[in-house]
């Protein structure tokens, strides 16, 4: 059966009390699997006003509704109120995650420090926030991590080779079109990469005539004819699980349609080849995203 596998990033405090059990309803009801990637650390959201400068970062927040969908308070953690500590607060929302079948993985410690500046950080800038979130997620599991998605698919060469030091299974890094082995200008890095092969939806609305209430059917139209390895989605826990879950029912009930089985990234690689292309990741830039990214060359 084609896989299409559901990548959860769960960014912010709002987020995860209030989208996350929304999704694992969601999801137990149409029988669908995921993986959820957790933020385990402050969320400093109010931080990103500096991406003002950036360029299209004005473009994309006038056409997703940034204040409808985060909320005026998550906008000001970090500046004019006190970033909340996600892992501490929401622990227990974690755990009940994982108790209802779902597979968890480290998204960061911190989402805007991280997304905002380890394209040019050093060794041990990338190792301490890595060990952060590894460190919380042990915490609050018991365990530790074996998957793990970088926030705003930004990364750098040393976060690459901690994804092998540190001992996962897999990481969902980037963007592209199949799974593979990255190399990093040729060394070769021993974690297989899942990249994100669809748009999101906040990458598709308010382009192209996408709007809402054609979003779903926009990216059905690109899951009819599957490659042979299937496809990976990523939604967001303040969006999927907040004013677009609606769209979210229309997509998984599209996909089941299409003959797809909803998976996490955990059983989706399980059904890969034994041996992965080997691919060089880049930083570009990526349609109705701002800045560049990592993206599978």
């Amino acid at each position: 059966m084609k896989q299409l596998a559901l990548k959860i990033d769960v960014d912010t405090y709002r987020g995860t009390r209030e989208g996350v059990p929304r999704l694992v309803e969601t999801l137990k009801r149409h029988g669908a699997q995921a993986t959820f990637f957790f933020s385990l650390g402050p969320d400093h959201t109010g931080r990103a006003i500096w991406r003002v400068f950036r360029p299209g970062f004005l473009s994309k927040v006038s056409r997703t509704s940034v204040l409808e969908h985060y909320g005026l308070k998550t906008l000001l953690y970090g500046t004019l109120l006190p970033g909340p500590d996600i892992g501490r607060g929401c622990a227990d929302i974690l755990r009940a995650v994982r108790d209802a079948g779902f597979e968890v993985g480290i998204h960061c410690y911190d989402h805007i420090r991280w997304q905002d500046h380890v394209a040019r950080k050093g060794a041990e800038w990338t190792r301490r926030e890595m060990q952060r979130a590894a460190d919380r997620f042990t915490e609050i599991f018991g365990e530790a991590p074996k998957a793990h998605a970088a926030a705003g698919w930004q990364t750098n060469r040393h976060a690459m080779r901690l994804t092998q030091c540190m001992g996962f299974g897999y990481s969902s890094d980037t963007r592209g079109t199949h799974p593979f082995i990255p190399a990093w200008d040729a060394e070769i890095i021993a974690c297989p990469q899942l990249p994100t092969t669809l748009p999101t939806l906040d990458e598709l609305i308010g382009r192209n005539g996408v709007t809402a209430e054609n979003v779903a059917q926009t990216l059905l139209s690109l899951t009819e004819n599957p490659p042979a390895s299937g496809h990976v989605f990523t939604l967001h826990a303040e969006l999927e699980g907040g004013k677009l879950m609606p769209v979210f029912e229309q997509l998984l009930a599209g996909w089941k349609a299409q003959g797809y089985e909803l998976v996490s990234l955990r059983q989706y690689l399980s059904g890969l080849a034994a041996t992965l292309p080997r691919h060089e990741v880049m930083m570009r830039g990526l349609d109705g995203r701002s800045g560049t990214l990592a993206v599978q060359g």
